[in-house]
């Protein structure tokens, strides 16, 4: 029995340890965003490599996504007969929560892997090492970059999703369902309106849609560097710290999706 207690003592002690250096990454990553030097290059070369080399594979999934969302909703509303409000569920559903999640998910498991197997392969190679000795901060020059592009370039990935997916919706509405393209978008101004807005201009499920995609995108880059910065163990290490690394990302996405949804909701409807 005290053999079975320190192990677990030990056990909490590593994870609470993982926690705290995890959180003091992301500490040291953000409050660099705003001291010198500023690495502009990297940053835009990041934002290349998370925004513009994503947007394939983002825009993909967003079509095909809003039209088994149109397709599904289709068969539903029928009994009804209100086939006509596929624009009000496609637009809701993309725009407050399948955008901004599956647009992390893609990016956490393209992008994600590949900043966790850069940086890994740096640690075991001793490159991070070799910018220590030289007087750069691996964290200012290598981090900070991908954190800053990541929370610039995700919210702009996931208002592409949510608009190629109301599109996506739209071909299977009209082409399929038989709603005209033109009540098609009616339904889904109206829906927009319908949930109200902040400050007067900005829609409610806007506020929602774009809320997330900063916190996702956070997650992706600090989670990535995480492991990829504590890499050991050679090649196999790399391989593992990209595992980990999309797995917790995708993880952590979800969990946290519910509770900004749950946050959100409850801020806009006290605000109304």
């Amino acid at each position: 029995m005290p053999e079975f207690l320190t192990r677990l003592n030990n056990a909490a002690k590593s994870r609470v340890l993982t926690l705290q250096e995890y959180f003091v990454l992301a500490g040291k990553s953000i409050r660099f965003i705003f001291a010198r030097p500023f690495y502009a290059q990297d940053v835009v070369q990041q934002m290349d490599e998370i925004g513009v080399k994503s947007l394939g594979i983002v825009m993909l999934t967003g079509v095909f996504t809003g039209m088994v969302l149109a397709l599904q909703s289709s068969v539903q509303l029928k009994t009804f007969g209100a086939t006509i409000y596929i624009g009000n569920l496609v637009s809701a559903s993309m725009i407050r929560e399948l955008g901004p999640v599956l647009a992390g998910l893609m990016v956490a498991g393209r992008v994600g892997s590949g900043i966790a197997a850069q940086l890994g392969s740096m640690r075991v190679t001793e490159q991070i090492d070799a910018l220590n000795t030289l007087g750069t901060d691996p964290i200012k020059k290598l981090v900070t970059p991908r954190v800053l592009a990541a929370l610039v370039m995700l919210p702009v990935l996931t208002v592409i999703n949510d608009f190629i997916g109301i599109i996506g919706g739209n071909i299977i509405a009209a082409l399929v369902v038989g709603v005209p393209s033109a009540q098609y978008w009616r339904t889904v101004w109206a829906q927009i309106a319908a949930d109200g807005f902040t400050l007067r201009y900005f829609p409610n499920d806007f506020v929602q849609g774009l809320s997330k995609p900063f916190v996702f995108g956070a997650i992706i880059s600090i989670t990535a560097c995480y492991f990829g910065l504590g890499t050991t163990g050679g090649t196999e290490g790399v391989g593992q710290a990209t595992t980990r690394t999309v797995v917790t990302s995708s993880i952590l996405i979800l969990i946290v999706d519910y509770f900004i949804t749950q946050l959100l909701l409850s801020v806009l409807t006290y605000g109304r």
